[in-house]
């Protein structure tokens, strides 16, 4: 893993405040079988919400305040290579954000498909746009997911499974190999 990665609460709140409040968008990627599905039917394919039992945490970096973790239940893998997941961000108060997001290995790309509320439930996201994943401490623990779990060597994980047990290894699908 790289150690160098890290995140600060202000940053990891700047941009979730941003992403947030950016208008919806018509951005439908060919493919992703939950493009254009309408609220009502789309709820019914999130995945349940994140149990503690169920979480398996992921190092980011020395730097960052929070803790991160994947739900590896909600985790899958599209037809057209698209990992989802539910992602979990635990400030040293206690304070949580929960996401269900996608990573498109072959563009190197994320979005953030619903936000957890604080009953448990699911809001949907408004920016449906794949955008870019950086290399900023903002970004990192995406970079992290993508680069040493979900999108070994450039490729992708083939199932949930692998992904699951690279999680559980602490390790990106590979390692030590």
């Amino acid at each position: 893993m790289k150690p160098s990665r890290g995140v600060t609460a202000p940053v990891l709140l700047m941009v979730a405040a941003t992403v947030s409040a950016q208008p919806a968008s018509g951005d439908r990627s060919p493919g992703d079988d939950l493009d254009g599905k309408p609220w009502r039917e789309f709820k019914t394919l999130l995945p349940a919400y994140p149990r503690p039992d169920n979480l398996a945490r992921i190092y980011v970096g020395p730097t960052t305040i929070f803790e991160f973790y994947v739900d590896t239940t909600s985790l899958s893998v599209t037809q057209t290579g698209i990992v989802r997941y539910t992602l979990v961000a635990r400030s040293p108060s206690g304070a949580m954000n929960v996401s269900y997001d996608g990573i498109r290995c072959d563009t190197r790309e994320r979005r953030s498909y619903a936000f957890g509320r604080f009953d448990g439930t699911w809001m949907q996201a408004r920016n449906l746009q794949w955008v870019p994943i950086g290399r900023t401490q903002a970004e990192s623990q995406y970079a992290t997911l993508a680069d040493d779990f979900l999108c070994p060597q450039g490729g992708r994980v083939r199932s949930a499974e692998e992904a699951v047990l690279a999680l559980k290894r602490g390790s990106g699908p590979g390692a030590g190999r």
